[in-house]
């Protein structure tokens, strides 16, 4: 029964990894459909390439520095419970991977490709471990104190602030560093849209990180006994709640409906094991309408040229789902309870404060060291032609 037991959690995570590793897919083809069409073959490459890069850094660095393990043991050492070790590395890295494909959508059309693999590196294998092992392993004794003195510590079940928060808020460094796209604002003021290519790939990107977000939220109980279809329903509710409140605060803009789902699901990651669907329900509108008027308001009144807007989706409504959990999460409200909003508040501004110290000390030293940004010349070129050497759809002869 051991055994059994053992290989049943490790094919559950197993399934979940797989369905986190299809969720980048959802990435590239939301920024492929986002981008102008001379940068989607760059969009393509950047998202597998930082996957790859991602691996590599996790595996030899990162997943030690957050859990302190390490993977240079005999073979056999490895396959200790049917490899449940390795498999889970395997779900965690997933997520670890999601900060650079996060980043991406920001900086896209304007950044170089090797120094940001080079940032993708570092922000894996230490910058992110750092706060992931802080909240998940304990490290540091901060959940210690936290629990000392409120009697919980900070809950994020599935990474709103850990993942979402973290990868949105180290996007803004990296878009505030590189500037604006040439041609996006004008020296007095003018703003001169630079409209999705694709709302199809668009669609298609959003829907496959939606579907892959159940892997996402359920998988993360990480065994089989602890799995819980609360998960799975407060999913759902947040994602609907999302959609709902970016179609009506959108104007029915195709763009913000499709993001909707994924603000919603950024949103109810940290409490979706707590809440009340109902709760969900509300955490998913507000974080739906919370992405549309953040990203007009950046894009059009501070000027941000943040190309998918990663900051409003996952920097600012991954920071109000570690909110949430402490809001909703209560027994006044509904929920299970065993948090506490002022210990939320804390963690979510403790994840806040470390990716844009983190962010400006990895991206500023690149840009100071090497560049971060392509001249005027490939950036008008596209990032297609000028760093791959060849377009989408190459004309034929």
């Amino acid at each position: 029964m051991e055994a059994f037991q053992s290989g049943t959690d490790v094919l559950f995570i197993l399934l979940g990894a797989i369905m986190v590793l299809a969720m980048h897919a959802g990435f590239a083809f939301l920024e492929v459909g986002t981008v102008r069409e001379k940068n989607q073959v760059n969009a393509l490459v950047k998202i597998i390439s930082d996957f790859a890069v991602s691996t590599i850094a996790y595996f030899f660095i990162g997943f030690g520095v957050a859990y302190g393990l390490g993977f240079l043991d005999p073979a056999e050492a490895l396959t200790f419970n049917n490899g449940y070790e390795l498999v889970k590395f395997f779900f965690l890295l997933t997520f670890a991977a999601a900060i650079p494909a996060i980043i991406s959508g920001g900086i896209a059309e304007r950044a170089r490709f090797y120094p940001q693999l080079g940032a993708t590196f570092v922000l894996v294998a230490l910058i992110y471990p750092l706060f992931e092992g802080l909240v998940w392993n304990g490290n540091f004794g901060v959940q210690g104190w936290l629990e000392q003195r409120f009697g919980v510590g900070f809950h994020d079940f599935a990474g709103s602030v850990v993942v979402h928060a973290m990868g949105g808020w180290l996007a803004l460094t990296a878009v505030l560093l590189l500037g604006p796209r040439h041609g996006r604002y004008g020296r007095n003021g003018e703003m001169y849209a630079h409209p999705p290519s694709s709302i199809p790939f668009l669609a298609l990107g959003a829907w496959i990180l939606t579907v892959g977000w159940f892997g996402f939220n359920v998988m993360s109980a990480q065994t089989v006994e602890a799995v819980s279809g609360l998960v799975a329903v407060n999913s759902l509710m947040a994602m609907v709640g999302g959609v709902l409140a970016a179609l009506f605060v959108g104007r029915n803009d195709p763009g913000f409906v499709h993001n909707g789902p994924l603000a919603g699901l950024v949103a109810i990651c940290a409490g979706s094991d707590l809440m009340h669907p109902l709760g969900a329900l509300a955490t998913g509108a507000v974080a739906g309408a919370l992405f549309v008027w953040t990203f007009t308001l950046t894009q059009n009144r501070w000027k941000i040229d943040d190309v998918l807007g990663v900051w409003p989706l996952h920097g600012l409504c991954g920071a109000w789902g570690g909110i949430a959990a402490g809001i909703f999460g209560s027994t006044a409200l509904g929920g299970l309870g065993g948090v506490s909003l002022p210990v939320q508040l804390i963690g979510t501004l403790g994840g806040v404060g470390i990716a844009l110290i983190g962010g400006f000390l990895v991206y500023g030293l690149i840009r100071m060291m090497v560049g971060l940004r392509l001249t005027q010349e490939q950036e008008y070129m596209g990032a297609d032609l000028s760093i791959h050497r060849i377009s989408a759809t190459p004309p034929y002869e």
